[in-house]
């Protein structure tokens, strides 16, 4: 199985950032979603952007990287650093690699290529996932699953809609912890109360996804598309 990282890169020096851009480019394993130069702007980001993996810088005011990354959770980091010091507690971390600038291509994609086989390996190895529901414990395949909204009695419960047109109702979890569990190149929220598989979009607007799915009168069903997320849903749809 193979596919393409969905990544985000981070340096406050802006020469590097655009040679590390320029490197990012030319690895075939890689698609570039988004660059930044400040911690703060990615962080104030970072709930609309579906990507896998982040490429950051180390050494930055105000916030570093190694205090970014763990923000990030259930994503793949490499860290590139003019500093070696830093190794243990990167490692630590679970980093993906450690690389020490100036960064060339090769090292990189070597570290990345290590990224892109554990991102394999975790897409195999989560075909389904296990969940409370009102019924118990329940397991859910993610191909099963077309979108997931909040609860109209409770919204720390979420209905989850499947392909069957069966109604799974998950108790006491957030959007962010089951989008954790699910891959960030299939699902991604598309306004505060649902999210959705790619797989079943049939077509959208501008504020607007139709779904494959009918309801129970026949027609398909539609989404509202919210500003806050309709940039990482185009990208997604669009990779």
């Amino acid at each position: 199985m193979t596919t393409k990282l969905r990544c985000i890169l981070l340096d406050d020096e802006l020469p590097g950032l655009t040679y590390l851009k320029m490197l990012c480019e030319e690895i075939e394993a890689l698609e570039i979603v988004k660059v930044f130069n400040s911690p703060e702007k990615l962080l104030e980001e970072l709930p609309s952007l579906a990507f896998d993996l982040c490429i950051t810088d180390i050494e930055m005011p105000m916030i570093d990287g190694l205090t970014l990354a763990k923000s990030l959770q259930n994503k793949f980091v490499i860290f590139t650093t003019a500093y070696k010091e830093h190794a243990h507690e990167a490692f630590n971390l679970d980093a993906i690699d450690y690389i020490t600038k100036p960064v060339s291509k090769e090292r990189l994609q070597k570290a990345v290529l290590k990224a892109l086989e554990k991102h394999n390996a975790n897409l195999q190895n989560n075909a389904f996932i296990t969940l409370n529901t009102d019924k118990g414990k329940a397991i859910l395949y993610r191909n099963q699953l077309v979108y997931v909204k909040s609860a109209e009695n409770d919204s720390r419960d979420k209905e989850a809609l499947l392909t069957d047109g069966s109604v799974l109702v998950l108790k006491n979890i957030n959007f962010e912890t089951l989008l954790q569990q699910l891959p960030a190149t299939l699902f991604c929220r598309v306004n505060k109360k649902e999210l959705i598989s790619i797989t079943q979009v049939k077509h959208y607007t501008h504020n607007e996804i139709t779904l494959n799915l009918t309801d129970k009168k026949g027609a398909f069903i539609r989404i509202a598309l919210s500003e806050t997320y309709r940039t990482a849903f185009t990208k997604l749809v669009s990779a």
